[in-house]
């Protein structure tokens, strides 16, 4: 009796047209990680160096210049119940006058506290008075000595926020060659530019600032 004919023998397995096996797939996973790391570290140092701008920015708001800017006053701490608050969240601020500012609280009981306050606030020398329902302060003329000490605070400011811009770029540096045993070279260098960059526009940020707050100290 003829045996029947032997049934062919199909390899259902997928073959590997052109992809990549498991060992190439597993370091392409490892280098697109590495990718998201250096990323990762770009990100940090941009947003360290976003909050060290505003910073400064606000820094360059509490000294005084020529006029009442509300903003001068917005962090002023006041005694409201036993908790230091920004008057900014206690009252209202509109300037009628280039070198007069009322302060109108919300809570009415807090008025002698916030006059204390602004009393008490440094670089300021304001005369201030209340009529039981508003705070009136009126700045005094700023002479031209006085104009040029606010000058070299400003920059003392910059030169800080400066220092922790530095100090940002330092240790995202540090951070990306901690990754060199695994990046390229190249991949690398271009890492360290684009943070030499971002460093670069932040310390131009701060000087424009700077340079704002140095004409309106000196806007007579």
């Amino acid at each position: 009796m003829t045996s029947p004919p032997a049934t062919p023998t199909v390899d259902y397995a997928p073959k590997n047209r052109g992809g990549l096996d498991s060992g190439s797939r597993g370091i392409a996973r490892s280098l697109t990680k590495l990718g998201f790391v250096i990323s990762d570290v770009l990100a940090e140092a941009k947003d360290k160096m976003d909050k060290a701008l505003e910073a400064a920015k606000e820094d360059f708001s509490t000294v005084r210049t020529g006029r009442a800017n509300p903003l001068l006053f917005q962090k002023i701490l006041v005694d409201y119940y036993g908790t230091p608050t920004p008057l900014g969240q206690l009252a209202s601020m509109n300037n009628p006058e280039a070198r007069m500012l009322v302060v109108t609280p919300y809570d009415k009981s807090a008025l002698k506290e916030i006059e204390k306050a602004i009393v008490a606030a440094p670089n300021l020398g304001a005369n201030v008075g209340n009529d039981g329902e508003i705070v009136r302060v009126t700045l005094p003329e700023m002479t031209e000595e006085r104009r040029r000490e606010f000058v070299k605070l400003v920059r003392d400011k910059g030169e800080q926020a400066k220092v922790s811009l530095r100090n940002v770029r330092r240790n995202s540096k540090d951070g990306l060659d901690a990754l060199k045993a695994e990046v390229g070279e190249d991949d690398l260098a271009r890492a360290e530019k684009e943070l030499d960059a971002l460093t670069k526009a932040h310390v131009d940020a701060i000087d424009d600032a700077l340079k704002r707050k140095e004409a309106e100290l000196l806007e007579v």
